[in-house]
């Protein structure tokens, strides 16, 4: 038994190795046709479910900015990460609750939504003596059953955050409509970049737009074209997810 799972696990590298050079490839790809270098994009691997011992099989190869989706999974593997060279992200709708247990542990939370857990990321920032950088998680598509902050509102959200001690936005998140065509995906892109062009021209005190993160597994090529400067891909790295583990 020991050594079949030891032959998986060596496919499984195998497997990252080469979905991590395809990725690589159509990144590049991707960030020429939008005038930029691959150096201008920012590569997040989503880990849902991967093991650790896969996730630093790829940190091995290079991938240096990873991330989880649920907190307990986060809270889970924490130890076992090698985090040496390699930045942990939150990528995941966050309760407020659960934000104590990521301030102090991950680089950036990219799911922020609303006042009320901005204000709880900035007191136990504030708590710690620490400043957490956050992006601006939009609901593109006005979804009902999304999270997201709908983009009439996301203007009042940046000015209100902007003012909260020990936080400090970087930018903006969105994921557009799973159903939508190739056409619409790309249109929810560049709304999602004219938003995040015009909340940097406002040159607002705390607000960097240095991040604008969109683009999954399935159109992170296109997010790219559009101006996202990072892509979260999981699938396309480390194959199908088994949610049911």
């Amino acid at each position: 038994m020991t050594e079949k799972l030891s032959s998986d696990l060596e496919q499984r590298f195998l497997d990252v190795e080469e979905n991590l050079k395809t990725v690589r490839e159509r990144i590049a790809e991707a960030a020429v046709k939008s005038g930029r270098t691959p150096r201008d994009i920012t590569l997040l691997a989503a880990t849902k479910t991967v093991s650790a011992q896969v996730i630093n099989h790829g940190i091995e190869l290079g991938i240096d900015h990873i991330g989880e989706n649920r907190v307990q999974e986060l809270e889970d593997k924490f130890d076992s990460y090698d985090l040496s060279h390699c930045e942990l992200q939150f990528i995941g709708h966050l309760q407020t609750n659960k934000v104590k247990y990521l301030i102090g542990r991950v680089s950036m939370i990219q799911s922020v939504d609303q006042e009320k857990l901005a204000k709880e990321i900035s007191r136990l920032s504030e708590k710690q003596n620490l400043t957490t950088d956050i992006l601006i998680e939009v609901n593109i598509g006005h979804e009902p059953n999304k999270s997201g902050v709908l983009p009439q509102n996301l203007y009042e959200l940046v000015e209100t955050v902007s003012l909260l001690p020990g936080v400090r936005i970087r930018g903006l998140m969105a994921i557009p409509p799973a159903g939508a065509s190739e056409k619409e995906t790309m249109n929810y892109f560049l709304q999602m970049n004219q938003y995040f062009v015009d909340i940097k021209s406002k040159k607002i005190d705390n607000v960097a737009m240095d991040f604008l993160s969109m683009g999954m597994s399935a159109d992170y090529p296109q997010a790219i074209l559009a101006g996202a400067n990072l892509v979260r891909v999981g699938t396309a790295l480390f194959g199908p997810r088994n949610y049911n583990r």
